[in-house]
């Protein structure tokens, strides 16, 4: 009966040591989900806290739900007229249902890559290149809708894509620069002959307010006169006209003429 008093402590000292040999303390992050697996089956998703695992038949996997960026380059697509353009994307995405994005495929990221890939080649391929050019600016809200739906279904919540670089073949790109030449330099025409029927007008309406007033062009050229300085201007005197007598005093007042003599 000592005996087993004894070895007592020592039992439940072994059983305490083996027990926490096989527990393990795991943390996870405010910004990591848990996915508890029993026996290698999925159990269930571990919110941010710390947790004691049972080593022996269960694990946790770790899952970052920040928001990521994806990029897709180099995509080569036909346009519906044949023309052949190189798109990069760009898309921003976080894990929204972890289980569904680790269990339900080997990788969501090449599966999102996937999916991206298909929706451009479609929204190019149904536009000539005129008009996928007009609509480049919708381009990503296009892309977005079309595989935001196959992103939940990878249980992933696609934030935005865009299609960050269009580039277009080198010979094409000469053609739309002269097409973009000419139609500026037919604005600038057109500005121009504006411009100069403006000033006719303008012409032609101070022609008639001449034509029907003639002392507005005697009213202008005082008017220019008095803002020169410097210069001598003579003034003609109209014909019929008699000058007007000029005042002075002493010697030099002005008599009037002698009559004239009478007839013999």
């Amino acid at each position: 009966m000592r005996l087993i008093g004894l070895l007592l402590p020592l039992v439940l000292l072994a059983a305490w040591l083996f027990i926490a040999a096989r527990l393990r303390r795991t943390t996870v992050l405010e910004y990591e989900r848990g996915l508890l697996y029993d026996a290698g089956r999925f159990h269930s998703e571990l919110a941010p806290g710390q947790y004691w695992i049972w080593t022996p038949t269960r694990s946790v996997t770790k899952v970052d739900v920040r928001q990521r960026i994806s990029t897709v380059a180099g995509q080569e697509v036909l346009t519906a007229d044949g023309i052949a353009v190189k798109l990069s994307l760009v898309a921003q995405y976080r894990i929204a249902d972890p289980a569904l994005a680790i269990n339900a495929q080997t990788s969501y990221e090449s599966a999102l890559h996937t999916e991206l890939q298909l929706a451009i080649r479609r929204l190019v391929s149904a536009e000539p290149i005129e008009a996928l050019l007009e609509k480049r600016p919708q381009l990503g809200a296009l892309l977005t809708a079309q595989v935001r739906e196959p992103a939940t279904l990878l249980g992933l919540e696609l934030v935005q894509a865009d299609v960050r670089d269009l580039t277009l073949p080198g010979e094409l790109k000469k053609l739309f620069a002269q097409v973009t030449k000419a139609r500026q330099e037919g604005l600038a025409a057109l500005e121009r002959a504006r411009g100069e029927t403006a000033a006719l007008r303008n012409l032609a309406n101070a022609a008639r307010l001449v034509h029907d007033n003639p002392a507005l062009m005697q009213l202008r050229m005082l008017q220019v006169v008095g803002e020169q300085s410097g210069n001598t201007v003579v003034l003609g005197m109209p014909a019929g006209a008699m000058p007007l007598p000029i005042a002075s005093s002493g010697r030099d007042r002005l008599e009037p003429p002698p009559a004239p003599p009478p007839d013999e």
